[in-house]
């Protein structure tokens, strides 16, 4: 399935305010959203493969990728296109050796050094963040800004994705920053129209990417 970083969904179920998560999807990518992250970092094992067998098979009849958030075992077992991986989880080669070589394997990274280790290791691309301050993800830490996220897509000759805090207001900043993408959880799941979130934040991500090449 094809790899378009640009609008890059993480979940989170707490935002949903009761609405289904396979519902949500639905409206996000029609909305725009090209990639889906299924993060559940509270779900025990069994409810976490039941729902990710739900989502992969909504992501297959959506046509857009699945990756799981650090658990390589349920990646595995629900068949999603990749895995993502912390500078405190699964080592990016280990990833990628339990994985495939055909998966998609991309890791957090706060600084180039990072970044580059992550690369060499066989990471397809690179979450960098957060961004701006988020309250989506409390053990994001400090924000990073958007000098350190141009410096590390400068970098590295792989896609990066700025993570963190990222909205329709900004989302444009990221890509004009050197982006590939722009990771979103709360400016997308937590709105009252999932859809019309979705495809505000992608106009804005179009808007960065043209103002690269004027």
């Amino acid at each position: 399935m094809n790899f378009d970083p640009r609008l890059y969904l993480c979940t989170d179920r707490g935002l949903l305010a009761g609405r289904g998560l396979v519902e949500a999807l639905e409206a996000a990518v029609a909305g725009g959203v090209t990639l889906v992250q299924l993060r559940e970092k509270e779900a025990p094992t069994r409810q976490f493969y039941e729902i990710g067998r739900e989502v992969r098979a909504a992501t297959t009849r959506l046509g857009v990728p699945l990756i799981v958030n650090d658990r390589a075992d349920i990646a595995l077992a629900i068949g999603a296109d990749g895995l993502h991986v912390g500078q405190s989880d699964l080592p990016v080669a280990q990833a990628r050796r339990i994985m495939g070589a055909g998966a998609i394997i991309g890791c957090s990274a706060k600084t180039v050094e990072q970044a580059g280790e992550a690369v060499a290791a066989g990471a397809d691309y690179i979450g960098t963040g957060p961004v701006f301050t988020t309250d989506t993800k409390l053990d994001a830490g400090n924000a990073v800004g958007l000098a350190r996220l141009a410096e590390v897509a400068a970098a590295v000759d792989v896609p990066v994705v700025g993570i963190g805090g990222i909205d329709q207001a900004n989302a444009a900043q990221v890509l004009r920053a050197g982006a590939a993408g722009a990771s979103v959880i709360s400016a997308i799941l937590g709105a009252e129209d999932i859809e019309q979130a979705a495809r505000a934040v992608r106009e804005a991500v179009e808007d960065g990417l043209r103002a690269r090449t004027d």
